[in-house]
């Protein structure tokens, strides 16, 4: 039995926040639950960027009963005019009696702002609770903000021996159902995913999310440096917006066969290869600050030699391919010593039938990691002067 306290009421915050990951946007994923007299008087989660936040949507619940109750906030209340008014301004008008955040904002328009307000107006405000779980919540979110580029998640699909098809490049299926159901969630949760173009040429995917009840279909993203993708693949169909990453030396005659078919054609660098800091660059002007790269190994191997990869999700299946020639998941250079490969940290397992997904964060992140985190540490601080 869960004691009734300001962790379990958080928690449910926490979950409210969780069922809109992929529907904000640019926004972070916030929940909130308002509490009165040992009652949940109000709940409220983000759904939508440009549409009320929780914290409105709980005190509207809430109604009167909103006056001297207790609200337990995912992320700090916001304390600027952006597309909607200020939270922290509703909750002081309400009469909220106490407001009990998980973790500060990183955006600069708030970072401790919020909360500062709150107290000025005599709420009691308690910061921290459940915040590693907040702060993990919004991962996605606080790379963006802090860093302006998008947060990338690798995932792929590998055998024990780490191929990701067979000799003759076959390659459905290698994990169960229950594996590629977990997948396409992933799909709805990120703001685009990323394939390269012989993943398109190989496999003519359709990049959408395919789930028992609808889902978002993200941005479809295909790195293309000479143009090879044909105007018939089904990426390139009206399902979902595209966006063909290519080169300065691509032919202007094709790219402008794809502009005429809806499609936006970014050029990222001078060079035979698509320069991908600059295309992370790009996109993230274009509002997406999430990405699943489903590379082949190839573009997997050049994503992580870029450093541009933030976390890792492989989905292996009990099984051994072999087979001269068979590709891997990862196509790179490599280190010399083995104390120099990429090493995977917050390690973690989950099973999906017959199927384990192990997630883990390259350390040679972990410099940004930690900024992202110091950054919160110093709002945490400057909000409790």
């Amino acid at each position: 039995m869960e004691l009734l306290n300001d962790d379990y009421y958080m928690q449910l915050a926490l979950n409210l926040a969780g069922g809109a990951t992929g529907q904000t946007g640019v926004n972070p994923v916030v929940g909130c639950v308002v509490v009165k007299d040992g009652r949940i008087v109000g709940m409220g989660a983000h759904l939508k960027r440009g549409e009320g936040h929780a914290e409105v949507l709980a005190l509207n619940m809430a109604g009167e009963q909103a006056k001297g109750a207790t609200a337990y906030v995912t992320l700090e209340p916001c304390s600027h005019h952006g597309q909607t008014p200020p939270c922290c301004e509703r909750l002081i008008a309400e009469g909220v009696g106490r407001v009990v955040v998980a973790t500060v904002d990183p955006n600069p328009l708030v970072a401790g702002s919020g909360i500062r307000r709150l107290r000025e107006a005599g709420i009691q405000v308690e910061v921290g609770v459940l915040e590693a779980d907040a702060v993990q919540l919004n991962e996605a979110f606080n790379k963006f903000i802090v860093t302006g580029r998008p947060f990338v998640t690798l995932k792929t699909a590998l055998s024990l021996d780490g191929r990701i098809a067979t000799r003759t490049g076959h390659s459905r299926w290698i994990t169960g159902s229950q594996s590629r159901e977990a997948v396409h969630t992933l799909r709805h949760r990120h703001s685009a995913i990323m394939v390269g173009a012989e993943t398109v040429l190989a496999d003519d995917p359709e990049l959408t999310t395919r789930l028992s009840v609808p889902g978002l279909n993200p941005t479809r993203i295909v790195v293309d440096s000479r143009l090879r993708v044909p105007h018939e693949a089904r990426v390139l169909n009206d399902s979902a917006p595209t966006i063909v990453l290519t080169t300065d030396r691509s032919d202007e005659v094709k790219a402008g066969l794809l502009r005429q078919h809806g499609i936006e054609v970014l050029r990222c660098g001078s060079d035979e290869r698509v320069d991908l800091t600059i295309a992370m660059e790009s996109l993230s002007k274009r509002g997406i600050s999430s990405i699943l790269l489903e590379g082949g190994g190839v573009l997997n191997g050049a994503m992580l030699e870029a450093g541009l990869v933030d976390k890792l999700m492989l989905f292996y299946a009990p099984i051994v391919v072999g087979g001269d020639g068979a590709p891997s998941a990862f196509q790179f250079k490599g280190p010399e010593e083995m104390s120099s490969a990429l090493r995977l940290s917050r390690v973690s397992m989950q099973t999906y039938g017959d199927d384990w997904c192990i997630t883990g964060y390259p350390a040679v992140n972990s410099a940004e990691t930690e900024s992202v985190a110091f950054a919160l540490k110093e709002e945490k601080s400057c909000s409790q002067d």
